[in-house]
């Protein structure tokens, strides 16, 4: 296995103060507090961090696949100090020249006329504005929202959420329908084809819609590429499917790209790759590569408009926040001039695609690899003709827990859901990194292989 590589300024005393005082006063999202011990970084740069015992771990992570940019850019960095030497903060009421170049970059990016921006902290918060929005548009209330989706931990957003998580958060009185989309490693519809779970899942959802009532949905939020869920790769035809529904039912399309958004894909923006323009667009994460924290939902014209003489009911006390607002900047200049974007299309062709598709041949744990980009998942499991996953869905095994705790010690911090690992490394990560990574995984697959049932 790939071995460690200590740090040579180790500051035991302390990290470890840090973790103690982790342990008495933080209290952490999505977990039960007694049963867990977080790793404590200490310091990140490029494409790797160092935990407290000073190993140096490649991030295959992007942490929550939002430093697209890597760990401690200059130039964000730069423009964070510069901009808080010139204005640190001010109420959202009043232009700052920031926030106005950030949605000018945003715009410039967004497909179609989405060009207005409205500024949220962070993604679950534009979902929720995003929504209101198309409440306030269409006059109607029920939200369309998939299953194996994610969209946020807040109120609103967790309903509309498709995961586990929003089970014991859901009450039923969100106004929220789900529905399934296709993913056809484990089709719902029973279909041998892409073309025939296109077709089928199109019709499950016009069907759901019609039972529903179209006159009832405000809204259709959408998952580009979903992410935490599987990234499953929409197939050929799909969104433009959902695109002509939500236009035929005067739905409003709000496409969620808080994290495929922003270049993960391979493309600026994930719904780029199959020639669709929703009617919003939420965004977050990658736009700052999390170095502050920024949200925001890119806004059509036609919705736009119906706030041109009706005050929009909505804000946020730092919304376009000048450190956020330059970080974006910072942020959205590094990956034009350094070429991240094409990058990562760059990662998925010649590293990814490739490389995933051997660790598939040779490893009988992997039932499917998939992704674009700097956005992949490879989904094991018990047996390759059962489908069984390697982890139950909504849970994890004793095989995955110690596979990612071998990818840990070989110097890999991986990202994982369920029965999946994700390789969602940095957009600037370097083939020759991305290589290495992929070699770890090869050496701690057999952990997985020795779980699979004959």
């Amino acid at each position: 296995m790939t071995t460690i590589t200590p740090s040579s300024d180790l500051d035991a005393p302390h990290w470890k103060r840090a973790y103690d005082l982790d342990r008495k006063h933080v209290f952490h999202s999505w977990s039960a507090q007694d049963l867990i011990s977080p790793m404590t970084i200490t310091r990140a740069e490029g494409s790797y961090v160092w935990d407290g015992e000073g190993n140096r771990l490649l991030d295959f992570s992007s942490q929550l696949v939002n430093t697209n940019i890597g760990h401690q850019h200059p130039r964000v960095i730069a423009a964070i100090q510069e901009q808080a030497g010139k204005l640190c903060t001010i109420a959202p009421q009043h232009v700052n020249d920031a926030r106005s170049e950030a949605a000018r970059l945003i715009a410039e990016r967004t497909p179609g006329d989405l060009n207005k921006i409205f500024f949220t902290n962070g993604g679950a918060e534009a979902i929720e504005h995003a929504v209101r929005m198309a409440r306030l548009h269409t006059g109607r209330y029920k939200v369309l929202s998939a299953y194996r989706s994610y969209h946020g931990g807040t109120e609103l957003a967790v309903n509309i959420t498709g995961d586990p998580r929003r089970v014991p958060n859901d009450y039923g009185n969100s106004g929220t329908v789900h529905f399934f989309t296709p993913f056809l490693y484990r089709s719902v519809f029973h279909s041998a084809t892409e073309a025939e779970e296109t077709q089928r899942a199109l019709e499950h959802l016009e069907n759901l819609i019609l039972m529903e009532g179209p006159a009832a949905f405000a809204a259709i939020v959408l998952e580009s590429i979903p992410g935490t869920a599987g990234i499953m790769v929409p197939p050929p035809g799909y969104l433009k499917g959902v695109r002509e529904l939500a236009t035929k039912y005067g739905i409003v399309y709000v496409a969620d790209e808080v994290m495929a958004g922003f270049g993960r894909a391979g493309r600026w923006f994930a719904i780029d790759h199959f020639d669709v323009v929703p009617d919003l667009l939420a965004f977050a994460k990658g736009v700052t590569s999390g170095y502050v924290p920024m949200g925001g939902v890119a806004i059509s014209a036609d919705i736009a408009s119906t706030f041109g003489q009706r005050v929009y009911p909505g804000g946020l006390t730092y919304s376009g926040h000048p450190l956020a607002a330059a970080a974006a900047v910072a942020t959205i200049n590094a990956m034009e001039d350094e070429a991240m974007v094409g990058n990562a299309a760059l990662l998925g062709e010649e590293v990814f695609g490739p490389g995933l598709a051997a660790l598939q041949a040779r490893h009988r744990s992997i039932g499917e690899v998939r992704g674009v980009g700097a956005f992949w998942a490879i989904e094991l499991v018990k047996n390759q003709h059962s489908r069984e996953p390697l982890a139950p869905y909504g849970s994890s095994s004793p095989a995955m827990n110690q596979l990612v705790a071998a990818c840990k010690a070989a110097g890999l911090l991986p990202f994982h859901n369920f029965n999946r690992i994700h390789t969602v490394p940095p957009l600037n990560t370097t083939p020759e990194e991305a290589r290495a990574g992929l070699a770890i995984l090869d050496d701690v697959l057999s952990i997985a292989d020795a779980a699979v049932e004959a």
